[in-house]
């Protein structure tokens, strides 16, 4: 260290202690400098390696099962095997079997050139060497619940009046549903703050010790996440990969004299490293990387293709090969280069004939491996679906094979590859381009696999086998027959994968029957103890597992010779589910870990799953494509699709000791363009992920994560660790103590002062405040899960106290107070606590920190103190009933702030003031004594329930009694007393003037006259608790009620106050009325008729309310003089249940009219069911009296609502419509009244309807009221006087009088329409043709004298010749159409109505205007005119066919018809005809346009979807396979021909049917 950083701890003090970056001083760290060096490995290694020597005679005993350190050239430089190093941690006593897998020698693959072990790091890992177990046999996780207590809330009876309990919109429960802290309303420094940390902890990113970087310190809460902690440790076996991916051409190899091996294809592991390759080799390594042997031969042409399956035998000895080209080889591992049996491919002609049977030439092996314990019985399949079994005997030295074909069929009609260059090197052949045809699915077969060796069981004399198919399992047997055994088919959507690149796939493997853990060999219940085998198997996304065993009945058989029968037992083999799991993508390969657990490989991560649980514990993430595909060479020829070769990597992941075997994995990354690495990984265990941040340092992480395993909150498998919550925490509990004991030492050791942690690179010191506020941290949680505080507070406490810094230690342990994860602490802990706040003067904290401590660890003294000095009266409050057990001096003392409360109110009301003070502080301090005087009430209510103040936790039951019975008996006391009794006693005054004159029941008086509402809500809270049941007791609820009433009737209360008396007693004597019998009828009528006299608005519904409550039970005696007091009160609720019952319609009718507390819809609504009631009652009509005060409220039903009070009126006295217009004086109200009786509603605008449907009925209705209706609706509406006439039926309108008032009224079109429905259509279109002489006559009036009032009569003019028009050719077209029954000619009613259109446009255009006003008006005109004579042209066209109206003729008749005298009278014809034509011609031509921009829009379209279909190989899913981002349809439509795109927008269609971003792929 540089000598400018100083050793002395006073350098490296700040003046805020908070904010300290100070390091412990050798002097004051209470370690010997010479005992104890600050190396942590060191410190680890001298404090925990008694006891943890190594046994080594163990690991000698058998050679075979050592650990082994590669030490080649490319070796790592690691300290020593894992396997060891595990073994010293976790304990010597621990053999191999009781690891986590039952060889551990694949633990210690990884280089090393140094085989010295490295006592520092082993130091690290001895710490959990106690109890560990790595067994992985049957673990359940367990989770702890280790959430923290509730936050505590406060009762809140002081509340705003009109809500307490006493109000009328309350909710009548138990206990305030938020219990809202009292603090709500009061200063400061008695508000109650849940559970923030007053200094939060930071931790700097320079500190290698400071991991937990997601530590919630203000919350107290352990967030620590491990989502980025490593599920398996990964190494790269170089010299392997080195070996196997170097790719040598024949001539090459010839001059380098190296052996041509090939690219690799295939690899089984077990014992041995076996490696296929697309040369027909196969590599054999060893475990120290050591290249055993090659099998295969060298000699040119030899080859039998790629090796395309593996497998070596149980006993390491022999390897089976299967190629692309269909041979099966089977080599000796003493004599590799020639195979000791051989399998050829055959032929159909040969199997035709029967002289053979076997694989057919060209077809790919995909699976082979031995058939139990024997070397020569093997069984195999190729891409076919056809699976063989082969016994490779001699007989007389000659190869005689027994081959026994157990699935599939010989399809003759298939195309195979051509068995020379099948799966032969890419490079060298000549692609075929004739496609093969596409395989049948049902002949395919996914998987195979024999049921491996394991412990003895009665299923291993069957020789099993299982071979999955896309639509089954199916397990057959070899003997002692070969059989099929059962067949598991698969459901219809099981395992659907809607990605086609990945359709079809499958695998299966086997976990052999295994012998649970500590059994005892060659016992005699061995066998029984040892579990059945478990197949899982996959198809597509869904993963089945099941158990296979032997079940044994009894058959009967009869014997030939002599005709017995005979009981013969005979076994099945049967199976039972275990259970299913479905996935989110597809899974490619399933592998054993270990007789639980199960690492899946999906196309985008590698999964651990739990067998027990069916749930996944691990996940990583893996991109499948780097892994080697056997079946990719066969992609050049096309014998098989690339998008299913994409998927073929079950060859390529092996387990073999819990160890996982990667062909072709990249590096950590995993990408596509790392594919030459052969690897091997490890699952860790909880012991592996401790020791990993205990090698870093990093012991705060580990401490932290010893602490999640130990509540079993921790993430990931739990390897190691027994299911038994009891022995878990055995196991991992003194781990974890020792580890926090460790690291303090550490901490505070003098040699830490001296590391390179301290300085920066530019000499200056670095604040490592955060170590030391970590650990106090880290170590609170730890002994929380512990429950043993006993090292945190005499050890860790004393070394921060020794070394000055105990306020760092105080600081963080508060957050774990105030979230009662810590409540009992040593009193000196919780003196030094509290004064640390008395120093920075928060009394807010001191406060907290009270309320969360257990009393019996506070300083009384100090405490009350403090809670008297700084008015925290919520503490003093806490201490006098959970230390104290005083439950009646909180009330003294608040009783207290009341009087001085009281006092100060009458000495501001003097007329004299007397204070020499600042008003502001006397204002700020009575403020503050006000706040925490009201806190008296939320006290009440909580102590006088049972529950403690504030929390609200229920009392212990002997505190609770006494509790409740002391103080009732000290409010309730009927004169002045003394507290506390005995010595020391003093007398509890009440009286606002020293030495005034005490009342009776002073202390409830002075409650009551304080606040009422307040305390009667505490009370009513406190009415509720049983303890006021008991009769004996000397206060119950009926000794409380007389009191208040003694109290009230002595005038002493005001008149609100004795309100709220009246309301609390009504409201609480029918809810307990068993314990009120005694209580006279005459004081429950007094305060009935109390409730009833106040004349106060604003209590009026809580008095009515609890009238209500009061009637329940009790029934008064003179109920008219009831009645009446409660019409003057306004109680009309109660009235009107009142009438209802007792059936009085009219008072009924009454109480509703007069209730102004209701809404006009509900006034109404009664209304109507009280009229409704009365009818029923009164043989459907009303009662005189109720049709006189149905008279009387019409102008107040009228202001509520027109239309439903005519729907009022005509339902139930239709004769009152006529006084009910008289008082409305406003036309339009009128309109509006009549029309809901007489007119359409609104739904029904539009609809052509003959009769009302919800208006009046004819005869209800008086005429004078129709053409009232019809007056009103021709002045206001007069487009909607047809629409109002076609609604109402022909026989109720007086129809001449209805023409006279249309005609009076200028709505002319109403006339028409009218004349032609009483049946007289030409006397319609003559009176059509008067209008329009009328009509046009004043336009041109109005035209030559261009007046204001005369221009807007003008447009009104054209309006009304217009809808004139409109109904004209509406009649033309009825009659024209034969829907009238009436017979007219058609062609003269035509006639007549053109040529008074044509007479209209004629007389307008005949004139000559000289000013651009009369100008505009006339062009507006007449291009409206002869808009309607070009319409009525159309119309007659549109019927002129068919009915045989000649248009010509018709024409003709018009021009012949023209006066002479007009000038230029064919002009207008001309015009007319020509804009006719015209619209015509447009409409053509759109109809031509459209259909131009459909056909081209369509053509474009296909178009496009032709080029993008050609373009080249189709994406077999709409997202990016590497970011899993969805392409957007302006990426995906970008052409090839863009080549400015920007390169985020390129995607790449890889000829597997992946999609990438380009960016991705690169």
């Amino acid at each position: 260290m540089s000598s400018s950083i100083s050793n002395d701890p006073l350098d490296y003090i700040a003046a805020d202690e908070t904010n300290t970056s100070w390091q412990p001083s050798p002097t004051h760290s209470g370690i010997n400098a010479e005992e104890h060096s600050g190396n942590y490995s060191t410190q680890m290694d001298e404090l925990f390696n008694d006891g943890y020597e190594s046994h080594g005679s163990n690991d000698a005993e058998d050679n075979e099962d050592e650990g082994f350190v590669y030490t080649g050239v490319d070796a790592h430089a690691v300290p020593t095997g894992y396997a060891d190093q595990l073994r010293d941690v976790l304990g010597s006593e621990l053999t191999d079997d009781e690891m986590h897998t039952p060889d551990a020698k694949i633990s210690s693959i990884h280089g090393g050139d140094d085989n010295t072990p490295d006592n520092n790091n082993l130091a690290h890992e001895e710490i959990l060497a106690e109890h560990a177990s790595s067994s992985l046999e049957s673990i359940t996780p367990v989770h702890m619940n280790t959430s923290g207590s509730s936050t505590l809330g406060v009762l809140r009876p002081f509340l705003p009046p009109g809500v307490s309990r006493l109000r009328s919109h309350t909710p009548q429960t138990l206990h305030s549903s938020s219990h809202e802290s009292s603090g709500n309303n009061v200063s400061s420094d008695s508000h109650f703050l849940g559970g923030m940390s007053p200094s939060p902890s930071h931790f700097p990113s320079m500190s290698r010790l400071s991991s937990l970087s997601d530590f919630d310190v203000a919350g107290v809460q352990t967030n620590t996440t491990h989502s980025e902690r490593d599920v398996f440790r990964w190494v790269n076996l170089s010299n392997i990969s080195k070996q196997t991916y170097n790719i040598l051409t024949q001539k090459l190899s010839s001059v380098l004299g190296a052996p041509l091996l090939g690219a690799p294809t295939v690899m089984a592991v077990n014992e041995l490293i076996c490696i296929g390759t697309d040369q027909g080799k196969v590599c054999v390594f060893d475990f120290q990387q050591k290249l055993r042997c090659v099998c295969g031969s060298d000699v040119p042409g030899k080859s039998v293709g790629a090796v395309t399956a593996v497998a070596l035998s149980h006993d390491h000895t022999y390897v089976v090969s299967g190629h692309a080209s269909g041979h099966i080889q089977l080599f000796d591992l003493k004599n590799p280069k020639v195979p000791v049996r051989s399998v050829p491919p055959t032929t159909f002609e040969a199997v035709a004939s029967g002289r053979k049977a076997g694989h057919i030439e060209g077809s790919r092996i995909i699976s082979v491996d031995f058939i139990a314990g024997r070397h020569t019985a093997i069984v195999s399949s190729d891409d076919h679906g056809l699976a063989f079994s082969h016994s490779l005997g001699k007989m007389l030295f000659i190869e005689a094979p027994d081959i026994l074909r157990i699935l599939g069929q010989y399809q003759p009609d298939i195309k195979l590859q051509n068995p020379r260059t099948a799966g032969a090197n890419p490079s060298l052949l000549i692609p075929d381009t004739s496609l093969p045809r596409r395989r049948r699915l049902r002949y395919t077969i996914l998987a195979t696999a024999p049921l491996p060796s394991g412990s003895p069981y009665a299923t291993d004399s069957y020789n099993i086998i299982a071979l999955l198919t896309p639509s089954k399992l199916v397990v057959v047997g070899l003997k002692p027959l070969p059989r099929t055994w059962f067949k598991c088919p698969r459901d219809p959507e099981e395992g659907f994968i809607s990605n086609s690149a990945y359709k079809g796939k499958g695998t299966l493997a086997w976990s052999p029957s295994a012998r649970p853990p500590n059994v005892v060999l060659n016992s005699i219940s061995n066998v029984s103890q040892t579990t059945a085998p478990v197949l899982v198997f996959t198809w597509g996304c869904a993963l089945r597992l099941i158990q296979v065993f032997e079940s044994r009945s009894k058959e009967v058989s009869t014997n030939r010779r002599t005709g017995k029968q005979v009981g013969v037992e005979v076994g099945r083999i049967v199976y039972q589910d275990v259970g299913r799991f479905s996935t989110e993508d597809v899974i490619l390969a399933v592998q054993w870990l270990n007789t639980r657990q199960i690492a899946v490989l999906t196309a985008q991560t590698l999964r651990v799953f739990d067998a027990q649980t069916l749930s996944f514990i691990e996940s990583v993430s893996f991109d499948s494509l780097t892994l080697v595909s056997p079946s990719l060479p066969s992609t050049i020829n096309s014998a098989v699709p690339p998008v299913d070769s994409m998927g073929h990597v079950a060859h390529s992941i092996r387990v073999d000791k819990g160890k996982i075997f990667l062909l072709g994995a990249g590096r950590e990354t995993f990408t596509l363009q790392c594919r030459n690495e052969f690897r091997v990984g490890t699952l860790l265990t909880w012991a592996d992920r401790i020791l990993s941040f205990v090698k870093d340092g990093d012991f705060l992480s580990a401490i932290d994560l010893a602490r999640s395993y130990y509540v079993g909150e921790a993430p990931g498998n739990k390897n190691g660790l027994p299911d038994d919550p009891v022995l878990r925490k055995a196991t991992i509990g003194g781990k974890m103590k020792d580890l926090m004991v460790a690291s303090v030492m550490y901490t505070f050791s003098e040699d830490r002062m001296r590391d390179g942690t301290h300085v920066t690179p530019d000499n200056r010191g670095v604040d490592r405040t955060s170590l030391f506020e970590d650990l106090v941290t880290i170590c609170c949680h730890a002994s929380i899960a512990l429950d043993d505080f006993e090292f945190l507070f005499e050890d860790l406490f004393q070394r921060f106290d020794d070394t000055g810094i105990s306020k760092i230690f105080l600081r963080q342990l508060e957050p774990f107070v105030l979230n009662n994860d810590v409540r009992c602490i040593p009193p000196r802990v919780a003196q030094r606590l509290v004064a640390l706040h008395e120093e920075d003067n928060r009394p807010d904290r001191i406060e907290r920190i009270i309320w969360h401590i257990e009393p019996t660890c506070l300083d009384i003294n100090q405490t009350i103190h403090l809670c008297q000095r700084y008015h925290l009266y919520d503490a003093l409050i806490y201490v006098y009933t959970r230390a104290l057990h005083d439950f009646v001096a909180p009330v003294v003392e608040l009783l207290g702030l009341i009087r001085k409360v009281q006092q100060s109110l009458r000495l501001k009301l003097e007329p004299v003031n007397l204070y020499d003070s600042d008003p502001d502080i006397e204002d700020k301090m009575d403020s503050m004594i006000l706040n925490n005087a009201y806190k008296i009430y939320p006290y009440l209510s909580t102590v006088l329930s049972g529950l403690s103040y504030p929390s609200e936790e229920p009392l212990p039951d002997d505190d609770a009694l006494r509790a409740r019975q002391e103080v009732y008996a000290f409010i309730f006391f009927g004169r002045s007393g003394v507290w506390p009794s005995g010595e020391g006693s003093r007398l509890v005054l009440t009286a606002d003037e020293e030495g005034g004159a005490e009342p009776t029941y002073p202390y409830l008086r002075q409650l009551l006259r304080f606040d009422a509402e307040s305390f009667l809500h505490s009370l009513d809270i406190a009415f509720e608790d049983p303890f006021l049941n008991d009769d004996t007791q000397s206060t119950n609820r009926l000794v409380i009620v007389r009191i208040l009433l003694e109290i009230m009737a002595a005038g002493d209360l005001s008149p609100a106050d004795s309100t709220l008396v009246n309301i609390f007693i009504a409201r609480n004597v029918p809810k307990y009325p068993q314990f009120f019998t005694l209580m006279p009828p005459s004081t429950l009528h007094d305060i009935l008729l109390r409730l009833a006299d106040d004349a106060d608005l604003d209590t009026r519904e809580d008095r009515q309310l609890a009238a209500e409550y009061l009637l329940s039970t009790y029934n008064p005696h003179d109920s008219d003089y009831i009645i009446h007091v409660f019409e003057s009160a306004g109680f009309y609720r109660i009235l009107r249940s009142w009438h209802r019952q007792e059936c009085r319609w009219g008072p009924l009718l009454a109480a509703y009219l007069d209730d102004h507390s209701l809404r006009p819809s509900e006034i109404l609504l009664n209304v109507h069911e009280v009229l409704t009631m009365n009818s029923l009652s009164n043989e459907g009509s009303l009662s005189p009296d109720i049709h006189s005060i149905l008279t009387t409220s019409i102008p107040q039903l009228m202001a509520f609502s027109l239309t439903d009070t005519a729907y009022l009126l005509e339902k139930h006295a239709p004769d009152l419509h006529e006084t009910a217009l008289q008082n409305v004086p406003d036309e339009h109200d009128q309109l509006t009244y009549l029309r809901r009786l007489l007119g359409p509603s609104e739904q029904e605008q539009g609809n052509e309807t003959s009769q009302p449907l919800n208006g009046a009925s004819p005869h209800k209705v008086s005429g004078r009221l129709a053409q009232m209706y019809i007056s009103l609706q021709c002045q206001q509406r007069p487009g909607n006087v047809i629409e109002a006439l076609k609604y109402l039926p022909t026989e109720f309108i007086d129809w001449d009088s209805a023409l006279l008032i249309c005609e009076t009224e200028g709505v002319y079109d109403a006339v028409v329409w009218a004349t032609n429905r009483r049946g007289h259509p030409q006397e319609a279109l003559q009176k059509a043709e008067v209008f329009q002489k009328r009509l046009t006559q004043r336009m041109v009036n109005a035209v030559l004298d261009p007046l204001t009032s005369q221009i807007s009569e003008f447009h009104c003019d054209l309006q009304s010749l217009a809808s004139i028009a409109t109904v004209s050719v509406a009649i033309c077209l009825d009659h024209s159409k034969d829907i009238s029954t009436i017979h007219v000619p058609s062609e003269d009613i035509w006639f007549q109505l053109l040529s008074s259109q044509i007479r209209s446009v004629q007389a307008l255009s005949s004139l000559r205007f000289e000013t651009k006003s009369q100008k505009s008006d006339q062009d507006d005109a007449m291009a409206t005119l002869r808009t309607l004579v070009q319409k009525t042209f159309s119309s007659l066209v549109s019927v002129a066919t068919a009915q045989a109206i000649s248009f010509p003729r018709l024409f003709k008749r018009l021009v012949e018809c023209a006066p002479p005298s007009m000038h230029a009278q064919y002009t207008e014809f001309r015009t007319i005809l020509t804009g006719m034509l015209e619209s015509y011609r447009s409409e053509g031509d759109m109809l031509v346009i459209t259909k131009h921009l459909t056909d081209r829009d369509l053509y474009e379209t296909m178009a496009e979807m032709a080029r993008e279909r050609d373009r080249g190989w189709a994406a077999s899913q709409n997202s990016c396979a590497r970011c899993q981002k969805s392409f957007t349809s302006a990426t995906l439509s970008i052409s090839r021909s863009d080549t400015n795109i920007s390169s985020a927008s390129k995607i790449v269609v890889s000829r597997t049917g992946l999609v990438y971003h380009d960016t991705c792929s690169n």
